[in-house]
């Protein structure tokens, strides 16, 4: 059985704009240099050379992959990355024509001709794969390595399994066994009703395998507080979103209307208030700010938005319910991760925004009182009405419709979740149908509306 996933590798700190062509490339990168540090042939590489392949080729420009390349070849990691100083690190390393692998060992590098973006060519594993070689001052191969970019920042090499923890680590098979194992929606509300644990408290139970409570809440905390930076950051940023389709920034804007005299008169003012925190998370995020994968970068404004309704609008909402909420979500999370997807080049955007929507609605359902019937329901609402979504970026950029897609997504979470609550948590079609739907639907979709700017309002919409 594959090992459970943490909450900690489904909502990690980051850099945007995209989680599978941004966050991994980095991390992919970083790894082989440690690798080759590690093995003691750092000293002996000569030159290094990248190569991109599917989605991440064909839509790289646009997810900034090549700059994330370089960052992740000097060292960087996604999040401890200078946000503000990257853009400038990576001109310096085009004026200079050299690079610093690990911050340690200076080689010439020409971002042009060691960084390639193959546009339609596609290893057999994975959309997103990627080649890294080494060879020493002779022209010697020293090393050649392949990575896979599976969706929210995960990296594996072939046939192995996914990495995607801050500190490269990744998911490790526990030394004990995991308290509370479930693999689908079932096993989860059959440990539920056999524990008398709500979700959180299943999710919360297996984490303790890695960490103690005080770390658990902590972490999780943290996690809450970089999301707030974002919805702020994204509020006060006017301006023009880079990458040359001149999309303004509407979240500022939006938010002065908002805080103007009288709007609370408007009976749908808080929905304007989520689709703001949605629009503000994934403008940083275009922007290549610092966000949290939620799952993914694409999708990353949805949890946050909705755990912003949760604590601006719901009387007596507190961090333990943040709390709960995150384990809740990371819970449905891991169940979609594991039995579909949660990366738009494998399975198209229902793996991104329907993922991320499932597990907003299914923390807001615990947090306000649902039982794991309920929770499972409101997660299968969500998953169920993002299914077939395309994932078509204009110009490959994380812009239209992504900005507002999320938006929609979070608003469609609120509602999903509210449905289930009307309900007692009995319904027809389960979470796991659902999912299993949603793998089916992806695996019959064609390549050009996974991630590939290739269909759909890519090709529709005039790049001006």
């Amino acid at each position: 059985m594959p090992v459970p996933v943490s909450v900690f590798d489904l909502f990690s700190i980051g850099i945007g704009p995209s989680s599978s062509h941004t966050v991994g490339p980095m991390r992919a990168a970083a790894r082989f240099v440690t690798g080759l540090a590690e093995d003691g042939l750092l000293p002996r590489v000569g030159r290094v050379r990248a190569e991109l392949f599917g989605s991440l080729g064909a839509t790289g420009h646009g997810h900034g992959s090549g700059p994330a390349v370089l960052l992740g070849l000097l060292g960087e990691r996604p999040e401890t990355v200078d946000t503000a100083r990257a853009p400038d690190v990576v001109a310096g390393i085009g004026a200079a024509g050299r690079l610093r692998l690990g911050g340690r060992h200076e080689i010439a590098f020409s971002a042009a001709d060691d960084v390639v973006l193959h546009r339609r060519r596609t290893l057999p594993e994975h959309p997103n794969g990627m080649e890294f070689r080494a060879w020493d001052a002779d022209g010697g191969e020293l090393r050649v390595r392949t990575f896979y970019s599976v969706g929210g920042g995960f990296v594996r090499g072939p046939a192995g399994p996914p990495d995607g923890s801050a500190d490269g680590a990744g998911p490790v098979p526990s030394p004990s066994p995991f308290p509370f194992p479930f693999h689908s929606g079932a096993d989860l509300l059959a440990t539920c009703a056999r524990t008398g644990l709500p979700v959180s408290g299943v999710m919360r139970g297996n984490e303790r395998v890695h960490r103690d409570d005080t770390a658990i809440d902590d972490g999780l905390l943290r996690i809450w507080a970089v999301m707030q930076d974002c919805v702020r950051n994204g509020c006060e940023r006017d301006g023009v979103l880079p990458g040359g389709l001149r999309v303004r920034r509407r979240a500022p804007g939006l938010h002065r209307w908002l805080l103007a005299a009288g709007r609370e008169s408007d009976p749908l003012h808080v929905m304007d208030w989520v689709s703001l925190f949605a629009m503000a998370v994934n403008e940083e995020n275009a922007s290549g700010g610092r966000i949290v994968t939620a799952p993914t970068n694409g999708a990353a404004g949805i949890v946050p938005a909705v755990l912003h309704y949760y604590r601006r609008f719901v009387p007596g909402a507190d961090d333990a319910g943040v709390v709960r909420f995150l384990l809740t979500a990371g819970a449905i999370g891991s169940i979609i991760k594991e039995n579909a997807s949660i990366s738009g080049a494998e399975v198209g955007c229902q793996g991104e925004v329907g993922s991320a929507a499932a597990m907003a609605a299914a923390g807001l359902t615990e947090v306000l009182g649902g039982t794991p019937e309920q929770v499972e329901n409101a997660a299968e609402i969500a998953v169920e009405h993002h299914l077939g979504l395309t994932c078509d970026p204009v110009g490959g950029l994380v812009q239209i419709p992504c900005i507002e897609r999320n938006a929609v997504g979070a608003a469609k979470a609120v509602h999903a979740a509210r449905m289930a609550l009307y309900g007692d948590g009995t319904h027809v079609v389960s979470l796991d149908k659902a999912v299993k739907t949603m793998r089916e639907t992806g695996a019959d979709m064609k390549v050009k509306y996974k991630e590939t700017s290739r269909g759909g309002l890519a090709v529709n919409v005039i790049e001006c």
